[in-house]
């Protein structure tokens, strides 16, 4: 408890200047957690801090196992200025730690399940309450050993992937506006200019982090239903686990378990990894086949997830359960009209080609006389693709 009192009296130095901010106390709150905890690893990272990571990450063996989240001493924690940011890190962390240095909210799968004070600001300085202090300590040490419930629902899982891809989204968002407005060339970056090169030319930041996110949190969920290993999983066994059959989504991955990956955003892939170690994800969509008549559940979980991501985009998208018996009824009909329309004897199965022009930009000259534009030239697709 002695540990605690010095905590306080360091506040309580800071705190009489007149002068110190939210982030002056941040080591010392550090200095304590890691006092109180030794198995623990807890890291400050300012750059992370400032694209939209809570202040602490708490981390054993590299499974992070929660968050905390600190504001300035004498500001109320129900402040409508943090309810945005609050309300976020509730939805998506399911361990977490809302403090004003002083006062200590625990938050388990978005309930707060306890609140305890250390101590108060009375005449212009922190007079700390040790009857607070045991029950400060038990707190903290049932915090570091949470483990996560086991996620057996669709629903369950497709609410927590989709909390925690939309702070991934918020993140790499930030992140690369941050890049643009410093100058500075990150793998994020890269990876937007490659995108916007290749597949959708005038991607923004916010469209580029939506896709992005949504990709890793559902390349995951897709890894994990081929993993066999359930005590076990990671953004590096994933990589592993994605088929050779989709290398878009593989070669994505390889970025994800590389060293390579953005330090900003490793400690938030890192949990939507942790909440997959949770789930049987083959038992969840066996079940939630059954439910649906589904024999491919896993296309249509998306809606499941997308309807919980952002409702608006699942209707943009026109993403909607489509019963598979009129699914089977178009295609049959689509095969059928090839066959007796259009003279293709194998119907969707045929392979035969022809030619076609389409506009492909094209750079040229340099430095300041480069310039893009479309030329035309010959692609050889199947005739089924064009009908």
């Amino acid at each position: 408890m002695q540990v605690i009192q010095e905590y306080i009296n360091k506040l309580n130095q800071r705190y009489q200047t007149g002068i110190s901010r939210e982030h002056a106390y941040r080591g010392d709150l550090q200095n304590l957690l890691e006092a109180m905890l030794p198995d623990i690893l807890v890291t400050n990272e300012p750059a992370h801090i400032a694209c939209g990571a809570p202040d602490y990450i708490l981390t054993k063996n590299n499974i992070p196992v929660g968050y905390i989240e600190a504001k300035d001493i004498g500001k109320a924690l129900n402040s409508k200025d943090y309810k945005e940011q609050f309300d976020r890190y509730k939805k998506s962390l399911a361990n977490l730690i809302i403090t004003d240095y002083l006062n200590f909210e625990f938050y388990k799968e978005g309930q707060k399940v306890a609140h305890i004070s250390l101590a108060e600001i009375a005449d212009n300085k922190l007079q700390a309450t040790p009857e607070n202090f045991r029950n400060f300590i038990d707190l903290i040490q049932d915090f570091a050993t949470y483990t996560g419930q086991t996620i057996k629902s669709p629903t369950k899982l497709s609410g927590m992937m989709a909390g925690k891809a939309k702070l991934l989204a918020n993140i790499i968002e930030r992140s690369i506006n941050s890049d643009e407005q410093n100058h500075q060339d990150s793998s994020l970056k890269q990876q937007m200019e490659a995108f916007k090169s290749i597949l959708i030319h005038d991607i923004n930041a916010k469209q580029f982090a939506d896709v992005y996110a949504q990709t890793i949190a559902y390349g995951m969920f897709a890894a994990r239903l081929h993993d066999t290993t359930l005590p076990t999983f990671s953004r590096q066994e994933a990589a592993e686990l994605i088929p050779k059959t989709n290398p878009f989504l593989r070669s994505l991955f390889q970025y994800i378990a590389g060293y390579d990956l953005d330090d900003r955003i490793v400690w938030i892939v890192d949990s939507l990894a942790d909440i997959f170690r949770a789930t049987d994800v083959a038992a969840i969509l066996n079940n939630f086949g059954k439910a649906t008549r589904q024999n491919d559940p896993i296309i249509h979980f998306y809606e499941t997830f997308l309807a919980e991501y952002d409702p608006k985009l699942r209707k943009s998208r026109g993403v909607w359960y489509t019963p598979e018996p009129v699914v089977n009824f178009i295609v049959r009909a689509v095969d059928e009209v090839l066959k007796t329309e259009f003279n293709l004897p194998k119907g969707l199965a045929d392979t035969s080609k022809t030619t076609i022009q389409v506009e492909v930009p094209v750079i040229k000259g340099r430095g300041k006389n480069k310039a893009t534009r479309l030329e035309k030239v010959d692609k050889q697709v199947h005739k089924v693709q064009i009908l």
